[in-house]
């Protein structure tokens, strides 16, 4: 069902907050407006896609929406915790990984999940268990004494969701986390996200890859400068054809390669 702007409608259980809400969240560069007072709802238990061309607004409102960037106006909320009002409770709720995330360079990833650990509080002998869980499941282990500043950017992929999965967050937030990853380890992830949300937990994943979100989210929203254009269930969505097709008639870009360059034919 589609609202009279076209957007999917949604619907949000009073009992059940969304695991991720942002209300009017808003934010300018100067001049450039790069988030226009977004409205967008994340259910719980959902893989959700957040989908746009390069220079959206994507990574600006995810920045928002878990505490990294300031709004100009607005609000964002995890289950209903607000992320600027109450950052501590908030942030507890949910795993984040940012697009070019920066680690402690000169640490191995035991020493890093360690050391992030220990500044969450989690007990050893808990911390200890874990730790050695996600390494095993990253398949890291063999990479026990190698240094993060030798890491391939597959491996840091890895460690990177290992940090964010730490805590045993309830959200999970991942800005363009398959980009530059080999199919090795792109399916290795995609196989540990899928058992997070069927064990109950929800992921909002960023990314420009039309195929990955068919793929993986039944739940997708589209951004074009800075708004969100439409967002609800995939096939309502796309639609009845795919889901590239729907974003490139949605952002309104025509696509044309027989103009221009005429200097490239032979």
């Amino acid at each position: 069902m589609e609202t009279p702007t076209g957007q999917v409608a949604e619907t949000e259980s009073v009992a059940e907050p969304a695991a991720l809400r942002l209300t009017a969240l808003h934010k300018a560069f100067g001049d450039t407006v790069a988030v226009d007072h977004v409205d967008l709802a994340v259910p719980q238990g959902s893989f959700f896609g957040l989908v746009g061309p390069n220079g959206a607004g994507k990574t600006t409102a995810l920045s928002m929406a878990v505490g990294l960037l300031r709004p100009d106006a607005g609000r964002s909320a995890v289950f209903g915790v607000d992320v600027w009002s109450d950052p501590v409770r908030a942030k507890a709720l949910m795993g984040v990984l940012p697009d070019g995330l920066a680690m402690p360079e000169r640490l191995t990833g035991r020493e890093l999940l360690t050391f992030l650990g220990q500044l969450r509080g989690i007990p050893d002998d808990v911390l200890t268990g874990r730790t050695q869980e996600l390494l095993d499941v990253m398949e890291l282990g063999a990479a026990e004494r190698t240094l993060i500043v030798d890491y391939s950017t597959g491996m840091r992929k890895k460690i990177g969701l290992a940090t964010a999965l730490l805590h045993a967050p309830r959200l999970l937030v991942l800005d363009e986390p398959f980009e530059a990853v080999d199919p090795v380890s792109a399916a290795a992830l995609k196989s540990i996200l899928v058992r997070f949300v069927g064990g109950g937990g929800s992921v909002i994943l960023s990314s420009h890859v039309m195929a990955l979100v068919e793929q993986l989210c039944d739940t997708v929203a589209v951004m074009a400068k800075g708004k969100v254009v439409v967002a609800g269930p995939l096939d309502a969505v796309r639609g009845g054809g795919t889901l590239e097709d729907a974003f490139v008639r949605l952002v309104g870009v025509e696509v044309d390669a027989g103009q221009g360059l005429s200097w490239l034919a032979s």
